[in-house]
This record gives structure tokens, sequence and C-alpha cells, in this order.
């Protein structure tokens, strides 16, 4: 199987591409320097962050930004956060590495969103990770409200994209 090159927003390049029913979001991230240990390799809590930016920028091209649904206040507003992830570390990225990081919901329920994750380099996958996240408001759970809940349907693939 080929694995297209990502092409950068026309916009944005940050914000990558948006997910369909038939792809993952595809955000690139390059590897720095401050990315790696002592021996050129990504540091294995790098990669958390380089996931979390995929998340963010998934849900950016969704039209939900984080500071929208922070500022929200009151009943209104409410935060998105990692309530469980595993991951499975395949093969190391180095420095000066182009990473693709492939984001994409596989089930929304009312209060929480499960969501496969795959860190690639070209067409090598080097991480897979499964991430729970819960919607809290007020150190509480609370019920995804109906416009985010239906954008988040619309992009759910049920299962991991290979």
């Amino acid at each position: 199987m080929i694995i297209p090159r990502m092409a950068p927003h026309p916009r944005n390049p940050l914000r990558g591409e948006p997910a369909s029913p038939v792809a993952p979001h595809r955000l690139a991230v390059r590897v720095y320097y401050e990315d790696t240990d002592f021996s050129g390799v990504v540091y294995h809590a790098s990669y958390l962050r380089f996931l979390e930016r995929g998340r963010t920028e998934f849900l950016r091209a969704l039209g939900i930004a984080h500071r929208g649904v922070f500022a929200g206040g009151g009943a209104d507003g409410f935060h998105f956060v990692v309530r469980a992830m595993t991951v499975e570390f395949l093969k190391p990225a180095l420095m000066d590495d182009e990473l693709c990081v492939e984001t994409h919901p596989s089930a929304t329920r009312g209060a929480s969103i499960d969501m496969m994750q795959k860190i690639r380099r070209g067409c090598e996958v080097l991480l897979t990770a499964k991430v729970r996240i819960a919607v809290v408001a007020g150190g509480k759970a609370r019920r995804i409200p109906a416009g985010i809940l239906a954008k988040l349907k619309a992009s759910t693939v049920a299962g991991p994209l290979v």
C-alpha cells in the first residue's frame, strides 16, 4: 500500500489534512533536537506531545477550538482530558525525521471519545496509540454538547485504519 505524502493545508500548514470517513486527519511534525535524547533518538515523552498536537489539530479541523470550549465558562465551558492511553512503540524516530501524526475517532459516546492515532515516517508505522478522551467541567464528567458531538460522530471511523 502506498501512503501519499502529506500536503500542507493550503491556508495553514499546521492544520494538516481533515479527517473524512475514509481517511484520518494527518499532521506533519518535524523532529528537532529538543525532541531527542542524547543519542538523537526521539525521547518517549516527546511522542505524547506529537500525539496531543495531532488531536488538537484534528479538533481544530472540525471547527472545535480549545480556547472556544474553555472560554464558554459557566455551564457551557468544558475541557477535554486524557482518561486512558495505550501506546505501542514499534520503531524509533530520529532527529530531523519528518513524521506524520494520523488521528481519527473510533467511538463517540455521551461524555467520552475514543481515538486511534499512529505516527508514521513515510510508510513505516513507528507508534500506535489508543486514547480515551473524557469531557469534564468543574472536575466532573459532562455530556459532549450536541453540536460538537455531531461533528465528532460524522468523522468517526469504526476500528483502526491501515
